[in-house]
């Protein structure tokens, strides 16, 4: 065993720190680092499970040209060769980069770098256009930078805390433990602000279920409501001519309400609990920033604060909290296309003051294009050349059925990436092996400005190489040698403060002068810092030219009724377990069985009306595309609304394709699409027969079935199937061994498992008319060492009951043990079942649930006795 390493999780913007510790060459123990600001040891179900995801299965350990394993210096030649072709003939804006999030901070410069100091183009964009980008345009229209002017500390400072748009509890999960920490030790009330009622909204004081996209009208109605009380001053702020009689006319708390399609009297103990909190801290997510009017909606919460008195103070401010782990540090660097570096924009001044830093010798002197335009500009055939960097935007762009049509017909296009088989490589000319988690060496910065050191505890694997060591070869093959003579992280890092300082006199609070000289052993050694002090504009000054903060004129746009042909709203998010494409936590059994299958929610109202039944199958249309998914009814949806998870990719499941769905349309100012608004119709699709197929081992196989999901398991992997036809057809999926099998021909019920050398090697339980048994015995008997013919009875002797879906990915805590434990014990709480099984005391995201759980336990009880 090794010793444990201090790095950073690879997962959301929280930053939470780790210790790793390598117990063999593909293992690794993970703990909480308790000395970590962000985190103090505590860790979400993700990152718990991190150990399990550290393998190597599906990963790309050597270059590849088409499909031929090629040297690094072949492929690294090709590259540079075709994009300097491009470039020769068309122009620097026939190429592009689209990075990614999971950059570290050193990646992310010199992609940077190259591509706007070098090549001369600002084609470098990055997925988190897709998550964040709406908050960067707000913070750079009001505040003149983009920063983020409150901290975690602020949360156990706030009298209130409201989440805008943001399942917190699901998705920034140590977040939201601190907010609840924070509620248990002051009284901090909580206000949730979300059309569906998620898990976060389990226990707040208030949830406001407001219409889809009227977050601007909700912010303009509270400051009206604010105003009318005397509680707002904008003397020292730059109020744009008209503000405050927009506010005033037509923002009352009625209009409010109707246009938000809240009840009045909520929506007046909001604004109530509002006025008379000044320490409130408001936080936000993609519900406000993936929106077609999301910068507005970032600015109708800023104009809140700033107007209200409501920042630079403890435990008040607003809160942009990021969804990747790198998403600040890319925004730092420039890995947005409408930014330069170091929090600068395009102004000639800038332009100039980059391109003598740099040396560069041919400077971008415009933005660049945006994700959504970049992609369509590769499917008109005005970019050529695409280096795509770390992410799957053939999964995660809206529309993606034409980004596919777009990486299909692209001239050239590299994949530089972990994973050797995902939806966009499959089109990739050249696929280069990345360093993944545990083998990269840097800095990410999380949501409250918090740098911190991402070590390896991993030796690289096959002939895989750092992102920022890929790209630098790439620039010194391209003829630019000594600007790109990197020869570890540290250089870039240094290169990268110096940047942050240079020529930089107060106009940027990014300034990292302090870090610009660091030595190696330093850098090696270099503790989570926090840039720009604690409280942000507690002195009242913002970087702009006149040193005032600026209100920005928004206005609510108008919300058109429902279509004809697509009567519903589509909302898309992320589950609990579950990340990005599932490249990295689908390898991980427990985080697989949370949600096993790509699933719609719609409300019983809707589902009763449409024939949609729970469980069942119903496919999603749009103008953009289709897909199919499992149904969820529940009545946490609003009537006339459905949510899908973004994860699920063609790699995985033949269904649950949510990137297909929503619109290609943009905010104007950020460029980020809306995600969570999309016209949709849904109809249930009927199947003859429904089951399940367990394989031991890794091989994926493609089934001949309209419905099949893939699910990791402990030693091999779970389908879950449904179609029509024949469905013997599926047995041409199962490998060779000694055969034994059971048929009923009544409930057309077959029953077959597949055994060599005394090891189950498969099962196929298929029923038309029947129940289906528990997976979780037979998933068991993949690991067993002898297994006989009694395998299709299901279970075997004295074999424990099933725990049902899994609650509690932590410690493995199923529906029915958890139901079983309040009815036996009489237990009347969460802390009590947390007591009495585990469930809910690690990193407490499913606390929400288990309250839930007992509430209807509870209920059914009282029924039952009366």
């Amino acid at each position: 065993m090794g010793d444990a390493v201090r790095t950073t999780c690879a997962y959301c913007g929280v930053g939470c720190g780790i210790f790793a510790t390598a117990t063999g060459p593909r293992s690794v123990s993970i703990k909480g680092d308790e000395a970590h600001p962000a985190n103090a040891g505590r860790l979400c179900s993700k990152g718990t499970h991190l150990g399990e995801t550290v393998g190597l299965t599906g990963r790309l350990l050597h270059p590849m040209i088409g499909n031929r394993r090629a040297s690094w210096d072949k492929a690294l030649d090709l590259v540079a060769r075709r994009f300097r072709e491009t470039i020769d003939r068309y122009g620097p804006d026939s190429v592009a980069f689209y990075v990614s999030g999971q950059l570290l901070t050193e990646d992310y410069y010199v992609a940077n770098k190259l591509m706007k100091g070098f090549i001369g183009s600002a084609n470098i964009d990055t997925n988190s256009r897709l998550c964040m980008s709406s908050a960067v345009a707000g913070h750079n229209r009001a505040f003149g930078e983009d920063i983020v002017p409150a901290t975690y500390e602020d949360l156990e400072q706030a009298d209130l805390i409201v989440l805008v748009g943001s399942n917190t509890a699901w998705c920034h999960p140590i977040v939201y433990q601190r907010i609840q920490a924070a509620r248990a030790a002051r009284g901090t009330k909580l206000v949730v602000i979300d059309p569906r009622r998620t898990e976060t909204c389990e226990g707040a004081d208030l949830h406001l279920p407001v219409k889809p996209g009227t977050d601007v009208a909700l912010m303009n109605g509270l400051l009206a409501w604010c105003d009318q009380h005397g509680l707002t001053a904008s003397d020292h702020l730059d109020v744009p001519e008209g503000f405050w009689p927009h506010i005033r006319a037509g923002h009352d708390l009625w209009s409010t309400a109707r246009t938000c399609d809240v009840a009045p009297a909520l929506l007046e103990q909001f604004f109530t609990l509002f006025a008379q909190t000044p320490r409130t801290v408001t936080l936000f997510s993609q519900g406000i920033n993936q929106s077609i009017r999301g910068t507005d909606q970032v600015n109708a919460i800023l104009n809140l604060h700033l107007a209200t008195g409501r920042i630079g103070k403890p435990g008040a401010a607003p809160f942009s909290i990021t969804g990747q782990p790198n998403a600040m540090g890319g925004r730092e660097v420039g890995g947005l296309a409408s930014t330069l570096a170091a929090h600068m924009d395009f102004a000639p001044e800038n332009v100039a003051r980059v391109g003598r830093f740099w040396a560069a010798p041919h400077m971008a002197t415009r933005p660049g294009l945006k994700a959504v335009d970049l992609f369509r500009s590769i499917d008109e055939g005005r970019v050529k050349a695409l280096w795509i960097m770390a992410t799957n935007p053939a999964v995660s762009l809206p529309d993606a059925g034409r980004v596919r049509d777009a990486l299909a017909s692209i001239p050239f296009l590299v994949v530089s990436d972990i994973i050797a088989d995902t939806d966009s490589a499959t089109h990739a000319h050249v696929r280069l092996p990345a360093a993944g988690w545990g083998e990269k060496d840097g800095t990410v910065t999380n949501s409250d400005r918090t740098v911190s050191r991402q070590r390896p505890f991993m030796a690289l694997p096959g002939e895989a190489k750092p992102d920022w060591w890929i790209v630098k070869e790439v620039a010194r093959r391209m003829g630019w040698r000594n600007a790109f003579a990197y020869d570890r992280p540290a250089d870039i890092w240094r290169e990268h403060a110096r940047l942050t300082a240079y020529q930089n006199d107060g106009q940027r609070l990014l300034n990292l002068r302090a870090y610009a000289t660091i030595g190696n052993d330093a850098y090696d050694a270099m503790a989570p810092f926090r840039w720009g002090g604690e409280t942000l504009f507690a002195d009242g000054r913002y970087p702009t030219p006149d040193g005032r903060a600026r209100l920005v004129l928004t206005r609510q746009m108008d919300m058109q009724p429902p279509l004809r042909d697509w009567p519903m709203t589509l909302n898309t998010g992320r589950y609990r377990d579950q990340w990005h494409t599932m490249t990295r936590t689908g390898l991980a059994p427990k985080l697989a069985r949370h949600r096993e299958e790509p699933m719609v929610d719609i409300h019983p109202q809707d589902a009763a009306a449409l024939g949609i039944v729970d469980k069942g199958l119903a496919r999603v249309r749009t103008a953009q595309g289709d897909s199919l998914f499992r149904v969820c009814v529940s009545d946490s949806q609003r009537p006339g609304e459905i949510f899908t998870p973004i994860h699920w990719t063609d790699q995985i499941s033949s269904g649950g394709r949510t990137g297909l769905l929503p619109r290609p349309l943009v905010d104007p100012h950020s460029g980020q699409p809306g995600f969570k608004s999309t016209p949709a119709s849904i109809e249930p699709v009927a199947t003859q027969w429904q089951g399940f197929l367990i394989l031991r081992g890794h091989d994926q196989v493609k089934l001949p079935c309209l419905w099949a999901t893939r699910i990791t398991v402990p030693g091999g992997a779970l389908y879950e199937v449904a179609g029509n036809g024949d469905p013997a057809r599926l047995e041409a999926c199962l490998p060779k061994g000694d055969r034994v099998e059971a048929i009923d021909q009544t409930r057309g019920t077959r029953r077959v498992a597949i055994l060599r050398e005394g090891r189950l090697a498969a099962v196929l339980f298929v029923t038309r008319t029947g129940l289906l048994p528990a997976r979780d015995w037979l998933i068991d008997q993949l690991e067993a060492d002898q297994v006989g013919a009694s395998v299709l009875a299901a279970r075997g002797p004295g074999s424990q009951p099933d725990k049902g879906a899994t609650i509690c990915v932590c410690f493995d805590i199923g529906l029915n043990q958890i139901v079983a434990a309040i009815r036996d014990q009489q237990l009347v709480d969460v802390p009590a079942v947390g007591k009495a099984l585990g469930a809910g005391t690690n990193c407490g995201s499913c606390r929400p649930a288990i309250a839930n759980i007992l509430a209807q336990t509870h209920r059914e009880t009282l029924h039952a006795a009366e």
